[in-house]
């Protein structure tokens, strides 16, 4: 969600700013903008619409000189989506130029005060208060710019990642944070600013990543001041190598990110277990979680919170988790977990999962539930992510980049972690057998094997999404460990084709969504020969006795669904709490193919952001 990118240093900032915001374009915005210092004029360009828009306007209306430079793509929160509300915005003289991610919650208020003083406004932006906020403190005070942001973030309310400088000091840029993510890259005599470190890193493996309430003083030449915001102290930041790579944030051949992601995750789940999944000597190895077992032993239940995919990906956890280690587990959404009055203890496990780490519900969930005694264990993507810092312990996923808004690998990856935990949890509490133990841990280590096999019906695939590419409305059935995939499988589609598609229990078809089904109607059906599969047949039935069209996702060689289905697709057979890896994999492939056959942009769904960082 928005996306901050600014340079400073030896190099033209342009090329490296306008290849910046094109990386982040995966956060999702709907417009976009970039400031420059020419030595002598600062030049400012923004544009609703797209990266590409704002290259064109860029390259016709103004030269592109400069070594400083700021940039930013919008997602509309306080005013519409055009020109005049786009990022960067001037203060009133003109002196201060500013970027911004996040909400200012009292911006109305400071907005008011300061059209007392005679300050006018172009936009209807909550940032273009702060950066004329940030001027009329230092016009008072008579301060430095630094010292200024400092004073003026301590009047604001909400959240922020912002960069800001001023053309009469064209040596330094100021950024700061609360909130939203914001990392600064250390080069030779160089420095970058971004909202990940994605934009930099074919320049430097080195970054500084703020932590909340912490501002950062960068200047040509010098070493990076990083200060509390609220005291002013100094504060010794931590210079973190960057794991990531630039092939990793390419396409490589693919004709769009969510693909390549798809088709990532064999090697994505075999790295999530690799130096964790022993299984020649029937080991689970998770430092987090050994380091913290007596808490995990002594836990009442465990509380998940999550959002969207991860929340789903909670879910199959849930059942994982209850089956295996016999464990009392309830899964929250984030978002209404912070604002009820949830009952937690000091003896709960809080579970905080989120594929960026920078979720800003889930944030506010775990600090929630660290402040009534809970032990919070954090399940990201993300290597020094907010949610990494911010819990007591916790597992990396090593995905790999995501770029595709719609998660793919995330939610696999994540399943394997939270698989991994539940099985070692189960063995230190003797609620599994050392045989079954050691049947589930082989089983595990074969899914990256069968989840390539399971990708092998692309290309039958693509025949049913051309079929059904067309359809208003889709139903997507599944129980137990596959009933969270069929809440996945839906919220794929719906999130990159428009097509309105809702996930159910097999079992509650009975109770309402029956009365969709007709001859129109595709019904995406998992029936995998675990669990209650003659259950499942006989809801297929009763689809088929309405007319409804159904797509079954099978275990090969399945002859009875086969019989009632008008198509089916194969996965391998495992282990059932081990299904959701591989019943999930066509259902993405579904929703990537009928979304690419109606044109729509894939890996930048209308509305969505890869990593929701606002409320």
């Amino acid at each position: 969600m928005c996306g901050i990118v600014g340079y400073i240093g030896h190099r033209e900032a342009y090329p490296i700013i306008i290849k910046g915001l094109q990386r982040l374009e995966y956060r999702g915005y709907d417009s976009a903008g970039i400031a420059l210092y020419d030595g002598t004029q600062i030049k400012l360009s923004k544009t609703k619409g797209k990266v590409s828009d704002l290259k064109n306007k860029l390259e016709a209306d103004i030269t592109t000189n400069g070594t400083l430079g700021i940039g930013h793509t919008r997602w509309a929160t306080h005013g519409v989506p055009n020109d005049v509300n786009s990022h960067p915005h001037y203060s009133n003289s003109g002196d201060l130029v500013i970027i911004h991610n996040g909400i200012i919650e009292n911006y109305e208020s400071l907005k008011k005060e300061l059209v007392k003083r005679g300050y006018t406004f172009k936009s209807d932006t909550d940032t273009e208060v702060l950066v004329n906020l940030i001027e009329d403190v230092k016009k008072h005070e008579n301060i430095k710019l630094g010292k200024a942001v400092q004073i003026a973030l301590n009047q604001v309310v909400g959240a922020y990642a912002i960069a800001v400088f001023d053309k009469n000091k064209p040596n330094e840029i100021v950024v700061a944070r609360l909130g939203s993510p914001l990392a600064i890259g250390i080069g030779d005599d160089e420095f970058f600013i971004a909202s990940d470190a994605s934009p930099f890193i074919e320049y430097t493996k080195n970054a500084i990543y703020l932590e909340d309430e912490e501002m950062a003083i960068i200047r040509r030449g010098k070493n990076v001041k990083v200060r509390k915001i609220k005291d002013d102290s100094l504060v010794d930041p931590y210079v973190q190598e960057l794991q990531l790579n630039l092939e990793q944030i390419e396409k490589g051949g693919f004709d769009h990110f969510m693909l390549k992601e798809i088709y990532e995750q064999p090697s994505a789940i075999l790295d999530t277990f690799r130096g964790r999944l022993l299984t020649n000597e029937a080991i689970i190895k998770m430092v987090g979680v050994e380091d913290n077992m007596k808490k995990f032993l002594a836990a009442n239940r465990i509380i998940i919170v999550a959002c969207g995919t991860s929340w789903h990906a909670g879910l199959v956890a849930e059942y994982i988790f209850e089956d295996l280690a016999r464990i009392p587990v309830e899964v929250e959404y984030a978002s209404e977990f912070r604002y009820r009055n949830p009952v937690i203890t000091e003896n709960d496990v809080v579970i905080a999962i989120s594929q960026s780490g920078e979720t800003a519900d889930t944030l506010a969930a775990i600090k929630l539930a660290k402040s009534k005694g809970a032990f919070v264990f954090g399940v990201c993507n993300v290597v020094g992510s907010s949610i990494a810092r911010e819990s007591h312990a916790g597992a990396y996923t090593h995905a790999g980049p995501e770029i595709g808004v719609a998660s793919t690998k995330a939610f696999t990856t994540q399943i394997t972690v939270l698989t991994l935990m539940a099985l070692r949890l189960a063995r230190a509490k003797g609620t599994i057998s050392s045989s079954e133990f050691r049947h589930h841990l082989i089983e595990l280590e074969t899914i990256p094997r069968k989840v390539e096999e399971a990708l092998s019906s692309d290309a039958y695939v693509q025949t049913v999404a051309d079929i059904y590419k067309n359809a208003t409305n889709f139903l997507y059935l599944g129980r137990g460990y596959n009933f969270p995939v069929a809440l996945e499988g839906a919220l794929k589609l719906k999130e990159i084709s428009y097509i309105h598609a809702e996930g159910y229990p097999a079992a509650e078809m009975k109770h309402g969504p029956i009365a969709l089904i007709d001859e129109h109607m595709p019904v995406v059906v998992i029936a995998t020969k675990k669990g209650h599969y003659e259950k499942v047949v006989s809801n297929i039935q009763e689809i088929k006795s309405r007319k409804g069209k159904i797509i079954g996702i099978v275990t090969k060689g399945d002859e009875s669904v086969k019989a009632l289905a008008d198509h089916v697709i194969e996965v391998p057979e495992t282990l059932e709490c081990l299904t959701p890896l591989l019943t999930t994999i066509p259902l993405q492939l579904l929703s990537y193919h009928i979304a690419v056959m109606l044109g729509k942009n894939v890996d930048q769904p209308r509305n969505l952001a890869k990593s929701v960082t606002v409320e």
